[in-house]
Formats: C-alpha cells, sequence, structure tokens
C-alpha cells in the first residue's frame, strides 16, 4: 500500500497543480485529489455496505464496482478521512454478497441494519435497487435511531427517481431515459439505419431501455423501423447464437440493447463470432469485458454512451485515470467508472458539510450539493435525487487512432468521443413528489 500511495501521489498533485486555476462556485463542494497528506483519521471507521453479486454469472461486475468504490474511499481516506463535529474519521468498504438475488440482497440489508451501517450501496440491479429502496424506507419508518441511505450508482430505472422517488435514495448514474436520449442523439445523425433491432434483458431496466428506445426514435427518427423487439433471461443465457441469427434474419443496421455484465459480452461475442456486420447502439458497450469480447469486430460499429471514459480529454481527466491505473495495474482490472469513486467523494463532502455521519444530516447536505472535480462538474437535482452530469457518446476503435490514446482492459481497442453533452444538456423532467420526514 505504501508503494501505491507514493506514485499516486505524485499523479494527483501533478493533477492538483493543473487545476490551481479553476474557481468553485459558491456552495460547490471543494472536490479536487490532493496528496496524500499522511494525516490518520483517529475517529471511529464510518462503515459503507456495498451489497452487490460478489458471486454469480454478474461476479466479475460486483468485483469491478468494489473496485471503483475502494478507490474513491482510499482516495477520502488519503486525505485525512471525513471531519465531523467530534474529529476526523475514515471511510470503510464493507461488501455484503447478495449473489444477484432479491431475497440475499434483503438479507444482506437486515444484517447491515443489525450492524448499524447508516450508508447501503448498490446499483447492478434496477430490480434489486427498488426492493432494498422500498425496505429502507419501512426501515427507516419503523426505526428512526437507526436509518439508512441509499447510494445507487448503476440502477438506472427512471422510476426510481420518478414515480418511486425516495428521500432515502440518491442516484449517482444517469438514468436509462437520459442515456437513450444522447444515443438518440446519435442515431438521428446516422442516415445509414434503417431499421433497428431492440434485444433487452426481461427485467424492468431491459423493459425500460425498449419502451424508450420506441419513444426516443418515434421523435427523432421516425422514419427508422423496429424489426424486431425481443427480450432474453438476465443472466441465464449461456450461447447468444440463436439470437444473432434472429438479427441477421431481420436485415437490422443497428441494435439498441441495454444488456450489461455477461450478458453484454456473451452477446457481442457472439456476433464477432458469427460476422454479424451491423452497428451496436448500447448502454454499456464500453464496460467490462465487451471491448475484448468485440475485437476487429467492434472497430467503427459499437457505440456507448457513459458518463465518463478515460479518452474523454484533458490534463486532469487523463491524471486521473493514470491514478486509476496506478492503483490497479493489472490489465483486466482497468475498468474505471468514474461516478462510483465520485459518489463517494460527494458523499464525504455532504458529511463534511454536515458536520455529521448521521444519515439524515447527510441526506440533507447531498440535496443540491455541487461538486466539481476539476474535469467533472455535477450536481444532485434535490426535487428527485437525480445526478446531473455530463454524458458521452463514444464509438470503438484501435488504440493509438486519432482520439483514442487509452485503451480498455489492455484490450488495444478503446473509445473516442463523437457526442459531448454538457450536464445542462442532459437535465430531464420529473414526476417525483418527494416525502421528506
Amino acid at each position: 500500500m505504501a508503494k501505491w500511495h507514493s506514485k499516486t501521489a505524485v499523479i494527483l498533485a501533478a493533477m492538483c497543480a493543473a487545476l490551481a486555476g479553476p474557481a468553485l462556485a459558491t456552495g460547490m463542494a471543494a472536490a479536487v485529489p490532493a496528496a496524500a497528506s499522511g494525516a490518520r483519521p483517529s475517529g471511529a471507521p464510518i462503515q459503507l455496505a456495498l451489497i452487490e453479486g460478489m458471486s454469480g454469472p454478474f461476479a466479475n461486475a460486483g468485483a469491478a464496482v468494489e473496485r471503483n468504490l475502494r478507490f474513491g474511499v482510499e482516495q477520502v481516506n488519503a486525505r485525512g478521512g471525513v471531519r465531523l463535529a467530534d474529529g476526523a474519521h475514515p471511510l470503510e468498504l464493507v461488501v455484503l454478497d447478495s449473489k444477484g438475488g432479491t431475497e440475499e440482497a434483503l438479507t444482506q440489508l437486515r444484517a447491515a441494519a443489525d450492524r448499524h451501517i447508516g450508508y447501503i450501496l448498490q446499483g447492478n440491479s434496477s430490480a434489486l435497487a427498488a426492493a432494498l429502496i422500498g425496505a429502507i424506507d419501512k426501515q427507516n419508518a419503523r426505526e428512526p435511531d437507526n436509518r439508512e441511505l441509499f447510494l445507487n450508482y448503476s440502477a438506472d430505472d427512471p422510476a426510481l427517481t420518478n414515480a418511486n422517488c425516495s428521500f432515502w435514495h440518491f442516484r449517482f448514474d444517469a438514468h436509462a431515459g437520459m442515456r437513450m436520449d444522447a444515443l438518440a442523439d446519435v442515431i438521428q445523425r446516422d442516415k445509414a439505419v434503417k431499421k433497428v433491432y431492440l434485444l433487452n434483458q426481461d427485467y424492468s431496466f431491459g423493459h425500460d431501455v425498449s419502451r424508450l428506445a420506441r419513444a426516443a426514435l418515434q421523435a427523432k427518427r421516425p422514419d427508422i423501423a423496429v424489426v424486431g423487439d425481443e427480450f432474453h433471461p438476465i443472466g441465464r443465457v449461456k450461447d447468444f447464437a440463436p439470437y444473432i441469427a434472429k438479427l441477421r434474419a431481420s436485415g437490422a443496421d443497428a441494435v439498441i440493447t441495454g444488456n450489461w455484465g455477461n450478458d453484454l459480452t456473451l452477446l457481442v461475442k457472439a456476433a464477432r463470432e458469427q460476422g454479424l456486420d451491423t452497428k451496436f447502439y448500447t448502454f454499456y458497450g464500453n464496460s467490462l469485458g465487451a471491448p475484448a469480447a468485440l475485437g476487429e469486430a467492434g472497430v467503427g460499429r459499437v457505440i456507448a454512451v457513459a458518463d465518463w471514459h478515460p479518452n474523454a480529454g484533458g490534463p486532469a481527466s487523463d491524471a486521473w485515470y493514470e491514478a486509476f491505473r496506478a492503483r490497479f495495474p493489472a490489465a483486466q482490472d482497468d475498468y474505471p467508472v468514474l461516478r462510483m469513486p465520485l459518489m463517494i467523494e460527494t458523499l464525504a463532502a455532504a458529511m463534511n458539510r454536515a458536520k455529521s455521519a448521521d444519515p439524515t444530516a447527510v441526506a440533507r447536505a447531498l440535496e443540491g450539493i455541487r461538486f466539481d472535480n476539476g474535469f467533472h462538474a455535477s450536481w444532485m437535482r434535490a426535487d428527485d435525487h437525480q445526478l446531473m452530469q455530463p454524458l458521452y457518446v463514444m464509438e470503438m476503435d484501435k488504440a493509438g487512432t486519432r482520439g483514442v490514446r487509452f485503451d480498455n482492459e489492455g484490450s488495444g481497442f478503446g473509445f473516442r468521443t463523437v457526442l459531448a453533452l454538457p450536464a445542462q444538456r442532459t437535465v430531464p423532467p420529473t414526476t417525483c413528489r418527494m416525502k421528506r420526514p
């Protein structure tokens, strides 16, 4: 660990120098990572419970989440932790395996409550997120002295910050509607696309992607024909060859999919193996394992949307990415997801603002908080607890080509930006009617 701190300190010190000029807006949380201060927080650790599938079909995705969150925790602790009314406290990540199932996730939530852990982190399933939010709402009403706050880094069902919004839930990812709007802006310009096939996982998020894709195409490209709209069991398909055969038979020019984890990796592998010559407009085509699975077949044909990517550009962005790679040097571990460490940084800033780790006080401090790490400015909308941040639509290409300095996970392939939307261009309407304690 000492070696990492030394190397990262040099990188982050350079990052701080690059960021010395920008001024933060009034009320904005100071967020520039500093070199390790050496000061060790002496207070009791503030525990954060990660409830995620650490075993089962999406274990690789759970492990990637843990790395990203741990990176954020280590950055906060290297600067002395959070500063509360009674002194400085470190953050501590507690990993609880949901095995990807709802009942196990709820069991782990009860275990976290028994340990009086006030912060629950989850995101790799909108269905699990909805179940956790419902349980936390009941827990907090039943035991006001043992409340929990849910921090969501990836569960993208729009309902979670609309009809089913909760004071105890904060989402740090763009929801499916925000992502689809960004993708549709690029599809609108792609005149070669005449026929689209929708292929998604058969659960709430997959159905959201399908519905939102139809609405976005109708609004921006009504000339495009939807030639397929299919759902497959989540996490249970081992061979996507039959689905690729259907795609080929449909004559689709493009596929729109919200698939993630192994469901995306196996899909794109099957497309490569069968030589399917079509574009994939994806929510997570840049995600864990996907570029390596596609290889040459993905060049110029895989489009993805994200809140950030390694080739977003700029010295501060590059320095942050280099710090992540220094911490996790193994190629297979090189999958940075900026919003996850920034969620931890934003939480720490809210605790500093509240001078407290009490979930209710921190929730109030999170409402409306603005956070800028020098290259990625965001704010948490108080109306629905949805984070507003930039979005990037990007296209896969070989590393070393124009705009692709960094590859993904040592695959030799990365992404270039084709559309960059500032945070103010991503703001969606909301139907949330927040009930506050």
